[in-house]
């Protein structure tokens, strides 16, 4: 007997290794054109495609997976949600070298974990040119099941870097193209005047639920994706994964209920909705069943409603699912204008406790749900309150360090950080092996932010207890207060960073190091490499615009980032009588709405004058030559104008009062500045491309002009 049992325990054993197999894939990283809209544009691909291969794996498998970069400059691979070795987690200089432009790299792993996953590149904004992909680890024994991975994305033609630079730059292009400008025109046609004034008052810009204008969302890099082989009573899992680098995704089918069974890879209770929003970079499993031997769609629209992306499911009549109308915008500011207090902190003094998605503010926009003539009945809609984990996630019992983390920012100049500080601007998070970490967030944002851990699965205490859902990103709304806790069990490194990509390269971020880690090979001098990884919320931003006017040529040429910025204006005319002058600074924000600049400057100017002009406090006016140093202040006040006060060298004061860009219509723009040297300006800008407006002004100095305008 005792001969049999040790048999067949061999045989086990052997099989159970035999199993455990080594699966290699090789990925090749290389340029590639796409035509999504109907223009060509460049893009990146892996082994060709967009997005790349599926890469397919057992629980109980090693990885073994070769990265090829064959791009002129380098590049990473980030696996999403993974549960690995801290060099093999992909964040270059942070855990994992470059792999720089001819290299290849090899990453080697256990696969110790079942779900869906994504990976993508890590490195400044290649994510958005195409550089992603889905993982599926698939269950040791599972018995087969009829599944599709559904990989949702975003598009734009516009170079990620010019994205990037254009919403630091305040451009508001993209809520052109939108449609959300919420101009003056539009509220009071709307009836919205006075909360349009409102908003203005409490400095604030328009109301958007989202950055970026994209001209394509995509299911599996097609904006129409299909798997026709279903029939009648088929049930199909869904793994539904936001690879997008800024777009939250609501999700719908037209063949009825969507069953929720995981969320980040980790498994759920199943919770039956009739749509959810899926944040970016979650991952969420859904059972579908396919009602009639007919096509339904699984529609992923923006959450800006802008558009959409299909995935049909079965052959034969379409039966759409429902689509979203426009939202609301103005109910949208009118709900912002009451969240928001002067100081530009959100106000809760009301008491509502906001937590875990229970309480969305932005229902006022949706039309759908406040419509009372709306046939949409009671929509349930997912949120984490409803997900319980199947089993137990109680953390060990060890000594617990608390966190409270801070999400702020503001659209203005488009700064996004942690307790008002970048990654740049901060040290590592020291944590030690064998403690647990509690995170209390709070979102003093008027963003919804998914905040990704890497290397961990935490716990949401979400009203569960003991079995509180485990996840890897946490999507938080504006107001909400939420808690996150984790084991720390790992060594090394982790990059914890909201996954909206241009939030990320702002600097909302931070990064936990284990002490007393081993070294990391790949990071040979951890001191250099993280200052390499501080280079991307320090980016410098370019600005420039020129007018051609038919009475001379004004322009502006700015260089800026987080906290600094280095300006130069000028005029020059057609003649003596009207001049030239120049004006350059170099200047910090303060503060965290960044509403005050300090600055230094220099101001260069000639015009020929007839007589001598005082200002308003009776000095003498040196428009005529002037060539000075000063030191001055800029205050943005309410309605949203600047203020400036400087004194110059030679003793003399000026107070200026100005404001660019008072959104009259959707693209028409009023400007205007006033002074104490008793200079005026006035004038209008009419936009037509995002590079490219007619402009007109009266200038007291310069008299009238019309021309064209052209931005950068």
């Amino acid at each position: 007997m005792k001969q049999l049992l040790a048999l067949l325990l061999l045989l086990i054993t052997s099989h159970t290794v035999f199993s455990q197999k080594t699966i290699r894939y090789d990925l090749y990283v290389g340029d590639t054109m796409v035509h999504y809209s109907g223009k060509m544009k460049h893009a990146l691909a892996i082994n060709g495609t967009i997005p790349g291969p599926t890469l397919h794996f057992t629980e109980g498998d090693t990885a073994e997976i070769y990265v090829h970069n064959t791009l002129h400059e380098e590049t990473s691979i980030h696996w999403h949600g993974l549960i690995l070795p801290n060099e093999e987690d992909g964040v270059p200089y942070l855990t994992t070298q470059p792999i720089k432009a001819g290299q290849t790299h090899k990453f080697r792993f256990p696969i110790v974990q079942n779900g869906t996953y994504w990976y993508h590149s890590h490195t400044m904004f290649q994510e958005q040119s195409g550089m992603y992909g889905a993982i599926v680890f698939h269950k040791r024994n599972a018995a087969p099941e009829k599944e599709e991975v559904v990989l949702l994305s975003d598009w734009t033609d516009i170079h990620p870097h010019q994205v990037n630079r254009m919403l630091h730059n305040a451009s508001d292009w993209f809520a052109i193209k939108k449609g959300s400008t919420q101009s003056y025109a539009e509220a009071v046609k709307k009836g919205y005047f006075g909360t349009k004034v409102t908003n203005e008052w409490k400095r604030m810009t328009a109301m958007d639920v989202s950055d970026v204008y994209y001209e394509r969302f995509l299911t599996n890099g097609q904006p129409q994706a299909a798997a026709p082989k279903y029939k009648a009573g088929d049930k199909v899992r869904l793994r539904v994964i936001n690879g997008s680098s800024s777009t939250y995704f609501w999700l719908g089918y037209g063949g009825g209920k969507l069953t929720v069974v995981a969320n980040d890879g980790a498994e759920v209770e199943p919770v039956e909705v009739d749509r959810l929003l899926v944040g970016v970079s979650e991952t969420y499993d859904v059972v579908v069943t396919i009602p009639d031997n007919k096509s339904y769609e699984f529609l992923a629209t923006a959450e800006d409603r802008t558009n959409s992306t299909s995935f049909w499911l079965g052959t034969g009549e379409k039966v759409a699912a429902r689509h979203l109308p426009k939202l609301k915008y103005f109910e949208g500011m009118k709900m912002m204008n009451d969240m928001m207090r002067m100081d530009g902190n959100l106000d809760t003094s009301g008491g509502m406790a906001m937590t875990n998605q229970t309480m969305d503010m932005n229902t006022v926009m949706y039309p759908e749900i406040t419509n009372p003539d709306s046939s949409a009945g009671d929509i349930v809609t997912l949120n984490y309150g409803m997900l319980k984990a199947p089993q137990k996630t109680t953390l060990p019992e060890a000594p617990t360090k608390v966190l409270n983390f801070e999400l702020t920012g503001n659209m203005n100049r488009y700064v996004w950080t942690i307790n008002n500080k970048t990654v740049s601007e901060t040290d590592k998070i020291l944590i030690k092996k064998g403690e647990n970490v509690r995170i209390i967030l709070y979102n003093n944002t008027m963003m919804r932010h998914p905040m990704h851990l890497h290397g961990h699965f935490f716990r949401v205490l979400n009203g569960q207890g003991d079995y509180s859902p485990l996840k890897t990103v946490l999507d938080i709304m504006p107001m909400e207060t939420d808690t996150i806790e984790f084991a720390a069990t790992e060594s090394g490194d982790w990059f914890f960073h909201c996954h909206i990509l241009y939030h990320m390269m702002s600097g909302m971020g931070r990064v936990f190091s284990y002490e007393n880690s081993p070294p990391n090979p790949q990071v040979p001098d951890p001191v250099k490499a993280y200052r390499m990884l501080k280079r991307d919320d320090r980016m410098l931003h370019l600005m420039g615009q020129v007018g051609l006017e038919s009475n001379g040529s004004d322009g502006e040429i700015m260089l800026a980032n987080t906290r600094y910025r280095l300006s130069a204006e000028w005029r020059i005319g057609l003649n003596d009588r009207h001049g030239y002058e120049n004006e350059t600074h170099f200047g910090r924000y303060f503060g965290k709405q960044q509403w005050l600049l300090g600055y230094v400057g220099w101001d260069v100017r000639y015009r020929k004058m007839q007589e001598e002009e005082k200002n308003l406090f009776g000095q003498r006016n040196s428009k005529d030559s002037r060539q000075v140093l000063h030191l001055g202040v800029q205050y943005t006040l309410p309605m949203l104008l600047v203020a400036d006060a400087s004194l110059d060298t030679d003793g003399k004061l000026r107070i200026q009062l100005m404001r660019e860009d008072v959104p009259i219509t959707r693209r028409l723009r009023f400007n205007f500045m006033v002074n104490t040297d008793k200079e005026y300006m006035a004038g209008f800008r009419y936009i037509f491309t995002r590079n490219f407006a007619l402009s007109t002004h009266y200038d007291s100095d310069m008299g009238f002009g019309a021309g064209i305008t052209l931005s950068y």
